[in-house]
């Protein structure tokens, strides 16, 4: 569990708001759910990759899950132009999750087992002289134990994150200033885009493991 943000968890406040899955599908985006399912809430970002999975969305990105972040992933996230990170966050301030464009910062964290995104980032540009634009989905998370499952709660805010990215996707889809969005939406089309918006309306306050297809 690395997605840790300072600030409110409003998603309207300064943060990246117009995002859509479709923009993360293509061969250049990594895809990464970091977490571990055997900790209840910490398998957030594994449940959405999961999800993908299931709806064969962003069907052209490459998808990992894996634990943590660590220094390799400096060498993984270099050979890509964008990278989604998803991730539980214990942020008390975060009411469902938040998603925002990440930017290099060199902190402490690399003496630790696990680094941050931010550190990652640092040290690809260090040692590749690059770095790809990163977002992070961080999903408010409750419970930690050793169980595997997660709660309630947290299930909601993966639902709330997945359809706020699937609305906003289908309202581009049906402007017709906007290039068609080509995902697999899982909504009913016929009830129409406002629908769709309303039912994401909300105050939003031991190797990396790829996917198999």
């Amino acid at each position: 569990m690395n997605a840790e943000s300072d600030g409110a968890g409003d998603l309207a406040a300064g943060l990246t708001t117009a995002l859509t899955l479709d923009y993360f599908n293509d061969a250049s985006t990594l895809i990464y759910g970091i977490g571990n399912i055997g900790r209840q809430d910490d398998g957030l970002g594994w449940e959405f990759i999961d999800w993908l999975e299931r709806k064969e969305v962003c069907a052209n990105a490459e998808k990992v899950k894996f634990y943590q972040l660590n220094l390799e992933h400096a060498d993984l996230i270099s050979h890509k132009r964008k990278v989604l990170f998803v991730d539980a966050s214990r942020e008390a301030a975060l009411d469902h999750f938040r998603l925002y464009k990440a930017e290099p910062k060199m902190d402490f964290s690399f003496t630790s087992h696990a680094m941050s995104v931010e550190t990652i980032m640092a040290t690809c540009g260090q040692c590749f002289d690059r770095i790809p634009e990163v977002h992070v989905l961080a999903i408010r998370g409750y419970e930690w134990e050793l169980q595997i499952g997660l709660t309630a709660r947290a299930s909601d805010n993966l639902d709330l994150a997945l359809g706020h990215l699937q609305a906003l996707a289908l309202e581009r889809a049906t402007d017709p200033l906007t290039p068609s969005c080509r995902i697999n939406l899982g909504i009913n089309q016929q009830q129409g885009v406002s629908a769709a918006i309303a039912a994401a309306s909300v105050s939003f306050g031991p190797g990396p493991i790829p996917v198999r297809r």
